[in-house]
């Protein structure tokens, strides 16, 4: 019982390490201390220095020789890397989503939508209703293998997203393009869906190097 209750600890400590790096909770760059962690998540030693250890091999944390960890930095290369392999990947992953695509696919995307326009950016739930509408996009395509690396690649955006939150995105209508997207994609139409995703991803990516460059 002990082992399986160390287990579901350190679960939990990852999960919530994981998301806290990812909202940028704790920034690019920051130590991570394991005694200060440890008492952040009501957790011990243990736990705290194996979710670090796994956080590491995902890319999200970085190991420091003889003096522990770090959240992994933000670079404006290793963005961009990122940005191109993520409009590569899903224009494939979306191209796939819209052939195989149902009613309930159809259905919620629509939903999706919805909850994700009704809401301004400035608020709480904004950003899980925007993460929600961008796996409806895919949600449809048949190769989980795929889907899976999209998912990755989203979250590890969503690490750098975090960091250009502030930005008012002046002169662009975000809600404009997760319009124009949308109708496509119920359209089947990927020669457009896919150039609006892309363009969409790229325009966002110039706002966070922005913050990079702020940064720096």
């Amino acid at each position: 019982m002990q082992e399986n209750s160390e287990n579901t600890l350190a679960t939990l400590v990852h999960r919530r390490l994981r998301a806290d790096l990812l909202r940028g909770v704790l920034p690019p760059g920051a130590k991570l201390k394991v005694q200060a962690l440890a008492a952040s998540y009501g957790a011990g030693p243990s736990p705290v220095r194996e979710a670090l250890a796994s956080l590491a091999a995902e890319g999200l944390v970085e190991r420091l020789d003889q003096r522990g960890f770090r959240a992994a930095p933000a670079t404006v290369a290793d963005f961009d890397e990122l940005v191109r392999a993520r409009c590569w990947l899903e224009e494939v992953v979306l191209r796939e989503s819209l052939a195989a695509g149902d009613t309930a696919w159809e259905e919620a995307l629509v939903l999706a939508h919805w909850r994700l326009k009704r809401l301004e950016r400035a608020d709480a739930a904004w950003e899980s209703a925007h993460a929600g509408f961008h796996q409806a996009l895919l949600a449809a395509c048949p190769s989980t293998t795929l889907q899976a690396s999209a998912e990755t690649l989203r979250e590890r955006a969503e690490r750098y997203r975090a960091l250009a939150r502030r930005i008012a995105y002046p002169g662009r209508d975000v809600a404009a393009e997760h319009a124009a997207i949308a109708e496509a994609a119920l359209a089947r139409d990927a020669g457009r869906a896919i150039p609006l995703l892309q363009s969409h991803y790229r325009g966002t990516a110039a706002f966070v190097r922005e913050a990079l460059a702020a940064r720096s």
